[in-house]
Parts: C-alpha cells; structure tokens; sequence
C-alpha cells in the first residue's frame, strides 16, 4: 500500500510517501522558522497560509524523488490535530486532488 502523509500540525510542512513493502521511499519538510522569527513565536494566520503555499510543490516534489505518480498513491494521511487539524484535513483533499490532475 502506498500513503501519501501530509503534516501541518503547527510550522512546519510535511509530505512523505511510504509504501508498505519498501518503506519510506522520499520526504520533505519546510520549515517556516524565519517567517516567524520577527514575531517571536508562531503566527497561526501565516502559518496557515504558507501551508497552502508549499503544500502542493512539495507533493510533486516527493512523487518525483520516489518515481511514483499520485494515481499510484492508495491512501492519505494527514494531521488531525493540535494545532492546523482544519487546514490539515482540507489541504490533503484539494492537493491530492491536484497532484493527481
């Protein structure tokens, strides 16, 4: 079985592909450190909004490292919480969707 994870729990973008046999095939993380870094602390508006932002380059990016396409992909999973769980749940829909076009 081959799943699709998606994190953005809080601020940092996740995406991995791991498959059930092989095992983790490629990963990505961004961080938004610096984003933040001039307010101190996490700023949940804009991390959402990087999140969004990142989200679907860094699918393309995983499926290319692993030479997989998304049409191969069997399964999403995604954040469910703390922190972005909404963001979380309606980005793994809609760039799923996307990677898969």
């Amino acid at each position: 079985m081959l799943v699709l994870g998606l994190e953005t729990s809080c601020d940092e973008t996740g995406v991995a592909l791991y498959d059930s046999e092989r095992g983790l095939l490629a990963d990505a993380l961004f961080s938004q450190i610096d984003l933040h870094r001039a307010y101190g602390g996490v700023v949940p508006e804009l991390a959402s909004r990087d999140h969004v932002k990142r989200m679907l380059p860094l699918i393309r990016q995983v499926l290319d490292e692993a030479d997989c396409v998304a049409t191969e992909i069997d399964a999403i999973a995604y954040t469910a919480g703390p922190g972005r769980a909404s963001h979380g749940r309606s980005s793994a829909r809609a760039d799923a969707r996307r990677a898969a076009a």
